[in-house]
């Protein structure tokens, strides 16, 4: 598994509350759900590191 790194993240009262609904709605955590849309933006971007530890059904 990839080593994580903590960093604060300064974010939009509103918008903080619709990715913790989203969260909610599909059985993660906060942190997890934006884990998820990081890795799928970037992904979708064609901007994902080629990383063998990257599971496909996480991104």
């Amino acid at each position: 598994m990839a080593k994580k790194k903590a960093f604060a993240l300064r974010i939009n009262e509103d918008l903080l509350k619709a990715v913790e609904k989203w969260a909610s709605d599909e059985f993660r955590s906060t942190n997890g759900q934006l884990e998820w849309m990081l890795n799928k933006c970037l992904k979708d971007a064609n901007r994902l590191p080629k990383n063998k530890n990257t599971k496909e059904e996480d991104v």
